[in-house]
């Protein structure tokens, strides 16, 4: 029983595959980032199988896939923790990040509670908000990467310095969709008309993560103030849903945070359920 850790995405897949095919919703967020990811961690048990994985995809940040308890007090105590003393950050199930907090016994502070949701039967919003999704051209990306930015302030986390690129790879690979309204219809979007790919005014956005072991997650669904209230953010979220699942996802996933009611209502209505929480915590003291 122990962990084991590589640089190499290739050995981390051949040696925890079988799992990320098993569970590719509870290892979502960990798929996305495999290939970028600093460092990558994956528990055996006494059976020698596979029952935790990990990637550290930013120095002191360590996102958790699929972590049993037994294999998160083990790493809280690991010599090869990764990160300076241990990661500053952990994400993942609530349950798994919790034991892991607990067992280093060091003070952490919750500072991010999200669910995790997979749809079923996609159910469109009835009546349909005003406007229509299109596909995101590079028109768009300075609008999309300012509302990528507000996104993840809303959501309570500390926002980076460079969204441009991550949006210009999601407009490039189809993967963003803009929701719009006719300039005539006045919903408060940003950015004004006669955009390229479209002549309306884009009011709200949602992109679609690529497949990997048939998931896609929507992500970045964000309406501007001015323009919530009006379905926008429904519109789009279904488009995207759409989308990913014609891209080939067997499960489309996505993530709301816990806090916002408005938002878990309106996935469940979407044909969204729950999979399992998810935790982001924060060391507040060495």
């Amino acid at each position: 029983m122990t962990w084991h850790f590589t640089e190499d995405p290739a050995v981390f897949r051949a040696a925890a595959g079988a799992l990320l095919s098993a569970e590719p919703a509870r290892n979502t967020g960990l798929l996305t980032l495999v290939d970028t990811a600093g460092r990558l961690g994956w528990w055996t048990g006494p059976d020698g199988r596979v029952t935790g994985v990990l990637v550290v995809a930013a120095p002191g940040e360590t996102t958790f896939g699929t972590v049993t308890p037994e294999a998160a007090r083990a790493l809280a105590s690991s010599p090869d923790l990764p990160g300076n003393g241990g990661p500053a950050v952990v994400r993942g199930e609530a349950a798994a990040v919790e034991v892991f907090a607990q067992a280093t016994g060091r003070p952490w502070m919750p500072t991010v509670r999200m669910r995790l949701f997979r749809l079923g039967t996609l159910t469109p919003p009835d009546p349909a908000p005003a406007g229509r999704a299109r596909v995101g051209t590079t028109a768009d990306v300075p609008l999309a990467a300012a509302w990528a930015r507000e996104f993840v302030r809303d959501i309570g986390e500390e926002p980076g310095t460079d969204y441009i690129g991550p949006v210009t790879e999601r407009i490039s690979d189809g993967r963003l969709l803009i929701w719009e309204e006719d300039d005539s219809e006045g919903g408060g979007g940003e950015g004004g008309g006669d955009r390229e790919g479209g002549g309306g005014r884009p009011v709200s956005m949602a992109c679609f993560s690529p497949v990997t072991e048939g998931q896609s997650r929507v992500h970045f669904v964000y309406t501007p103030p001015a323009a919530r209230g009006r379905g926008y953010a429904a519109g789009v979220a279904a488009a995207a849903s759409r989308a990913a699942r014609e891209a080939g996802a067997a499960q489309v996933l996505l993530f709301t945070d816990l806090d916002n009611p408005t938002s878990n209502a309106l996935y469940r209505r979407l044909g969204y359920r729950p999979v399992t929480d998810h935790l982001t915590a924060e060391v507040t003291g060495r």
